[in-house]
């Protein structure tokens, strides 16, 4: 690129874009009007981008689209990025930043990691300004709603587990109540924001959103309280897609951010079809492994959006298969093809949910270089072939663009061989809530059934009662395991999962059933990742995980 341009002029000159559309922010990112989707038809080819269950090993997803795409430039094709924001409270725990790694990363990645262009602090705001609403209106008694019978929790982008269960209104001047606080990429807030076509469909969906329930159990709604427009009026500038670009050069697209064991993880579907319609290929990511992410944006995105992936890559590494195969984090090192042949179960299932939705899968092997070994590889890619699968070796780390124009090659030419048959989701709105989540319970865990406590079952007649079950489900469950035990790796076998609790998101779209031990709000580890981080007297940061 002419590094005598400026970034907005860069990008518009790529994407062939008016300037006008890009609003610059800073010198190194923008954001870009919800005009272009008014002007252009989202003409490209959708690569949708997952992976098998992770591990303290790493498996590189994000870095693994980054390079993908990275690699689709290099044999010359048009290309951009789709992918979610970062949240800081992972930036500051265990997990780390979400902008990719090494050769393959994209720009200005501490920027993005921490706070990037304020969507997450307005998403923020018009959740709490929601709740504060809710609050004002009890003290005030302006509302139908019964002050024990609130299901709306405040937000914040940290993780803080001391907030979970907390106690407000203990003053003269509140209304004592139990209420607690979600992580803010579990906000429904979030999720309206990433599954909305536009401003409009914005404003349907907050004031559909349910905040709790009257004495009698009727459901109440957002749209009562009066404040849907300036909740709009925060989110104003956040619902233009952000875009920053690949070390290579690779436009891409960075909006919304909610997670997947928790929520739908997937970005937003603005983002996704301004993607669309600026390159002839779309790179995007889903949260977590295929039984998560992936299964949400088949499910709940492409279902209410009109998306639908032209191909599908699963990335896997041989550390991570290791670790599946029984290795401890430790021993990790050494060559060990038995230990991956074990892993390899793990892989499988993702590949055989994968294929349900008809469309081509490619295996992505994000190489760890100074590790792997040719018979580790070997045996990740006898299982691809046999179940009629591409598999490519992927040195998106080391290399970037260059390293992944193999994975890059075998993804095209899969859609350009793939006869797609209209899409289809897993399963039918017409079934009932129950068998919508055995279906994805059987299919996509590997397990025998779903089991409702009896909190959840009488929490799921009481939306059946309001009308408020003809939805797709977000099965909130750990992402460290198939099941929802996070101690099962590999391919569990003989259990069940266990809905504890139903929450309703219907502003979003969907319900949420709650699984085993999972939580809205996460806690730091032990020694949590803030505590590794340094700034210098000049403001430059280290020691930030990517």
């Amino acid at each position: 690129m002419n590094t005598n341009r400026s970034f907005t002029e860069q990008m518009a000159a790529v994407l062939g874009l008016d300037e006008q559309m890009i609003i610059p922010y800073g010198r190194d990112k923008a954001k870009v009007s919800l005009q272009v989707l008014k002007e252009r038809p989202c003409k490209g080819k959708l690569i949708l981008v997952s992976a098998l269950t992770p591990t303290p090993a790493g498996e590189g997803k994000t870095t693994v689209s980054i390079g993908l795409a990275q690699g689709m430039k290099a044999i010359g094709k048009n290309v951009c990025l789709a992918l979610r924001e970062p949240s800081m409270g992972p930036v500051f725990g265990r997990k780390g930043g979400a902008t990719g790694g090494g050769a393959s990363s994209i720009t200005p990645g501490e920027s993005i990691n921490l706070g990037f262009t304020g969507d997450f602090p307005a998403i923020t705001a018009a959740n709490n300004l929601l709740a504060a609403v809710i609050d004002n209106a009890l003290f005030y008694k302006t509302t139908r709603l019964d002050q024990n019978k609130v299901t709306w929790k405040r937000v914040m982008d940290m993780n803080d587990r001391a907030l979970r269960n907390i106690v407000i209104g203990l003053n003269k001047n509140g209304v004592a109540r139990e209420d607690g606080f979600n992580i803010t990429p579990a906000s429904e807030i979030m999720a309206c924001f990433c599954l909305a076509e536009d401003r409009d469909d914005l404003r349907r969906r907050i004031d559909n959103i349910v905040v709790g329930f009257t004495a009698e159990n009727e459901a109440v709604y957002a749209k009562e309280f009066g404040v849907t427009d300036s909740l709009l009026a925060i989110l104003k500038e956040a619902i233009n897609p952000n875009l920053v670009q690949s070390l290579e050069g690779v436009p891409a697209f960075v909006h919304g951010g909610p997670f997947a064991n928790i929520a739908h993880g997937c970005n937003s579907v603005i983002a996704t079809k301004m993607a669309l319609a600026c390159g002839d290929y779309a790179v995007t990511e889903a949260g977590f492994a295929f039984d998560l992410g992936a299964e949400k944006f088949l499910d709940i995105k492409c279902r209410q959006s009109g998306l639908s992936p032209d191909a599908i890559v699963i990335v896997a590494t041989i550390r991570a298969l290791k670790m599946h195969g029984g290795v401890d984090k430790k021993q990790l090192d050494p060559s060990n093809p038995e230990a991956v042949k074990r892993g390899l179960a793990n892989l499988q299932a993702h590949i055989e949910s994968a294929k349900l939705y008809k469309r081509p899968v490619t295996v992505a092997i994000n190489l760890f270089e100074a590790f792997d070994t040719e018979e580790e590889i070997a045996a990740v890619k006898e299982l691809c072939a046999s179940m009629g699968v591409g598999c490519a070796v992927a040195n998106v780390f080391g290399k970037g663009g260059e390293g992944s124009v193999e994975l890059a090659r075998l993804v095209t030419e899969s859609i350009e061989n793939a006869e797609n048959p209209p899409f289809e989701c897993l399963y039918s709105l017409d079934i009932p809530v129950v068998e919508r989540m055995a279906t994805i319970a059987r299919s996509i865990y590997g397990a025998e059934g779903v089991v409702l406590t009896p909190a959840a079952k009488k929490k799921l007649a009481l939306m059946e009662a309001n009308g408020l079950t003809d939805l797709p489900v977000c099965m909130a469950k750990t992402q460290n395991s198939l099941s929802d035990n996070a101690n099962l790796p590999g391919r569990p076998t003989g259990f069940t999962i266990t809905v504890r609790d139903f929450e309703i998101a219907n502003g979003a779209g969907f319900l949420v059933a709650l699984c085993g031990d999972i939580m809205r709000m996460p806690g730091l580890p032990k020694v949590p990742s803030a505590c590794d981080i340094r700034v210098d007297s000049d403001g430059n940061i280290t020691g930030m995980k990517g």
